[in-house]
């Protein structure tokens, strides 16, 4: 029987499939699929982790954020942007912003 994917998976998942007796086809994507397949990746990570946090299955949620957080610096890299040059960016938009360590909810504005 042969059931089909069409996604994006990680590096060593097709070894784990052969190392199980079973075979697989594969293909590597040029740059445009990729950061499709990267965004569908993103998303289906996200409803993965919702699912978890709805169930209270913490331990289980934080794997789905492990493997958000992979698809975003996998997405970060592909970009062209280091690692650093994200950090930077990130603490400079936490500086002038904030966190979200308060918790607040903004609940309206008036003029």
């Amino acid at each position: 029987m042969i059931k089909l994917y069409n996604k994006l998976v990680r590096d060593n998942v097709p070894s784990i499939i052969e190392a199980s007796g079973k075979k697989c086809r594969t293909e590597i994507m040029d740059e445009e699929q990729y950061m499709t397949k990267l965004v569908e990746k993103l998303h289906e990570e996200l409803g993965e982790f919702e699912t978890q946090f709805d169930a209270f299955n913490d331990e289980e949620a934080i794997k789905e954020l492990a493997d958000l957080t992979d698809v975003i610096m996998a997405i970060i890299s592909s970009i062209g942007v280091s690692d650093e040059a994200f950090e930077r960016i990130r603490n400079a938009k936490k500086t002038l912003n904030g966190g979200f360590d308060n918790k607040i909810l903004l609940l309206e504005v008036t003029d």
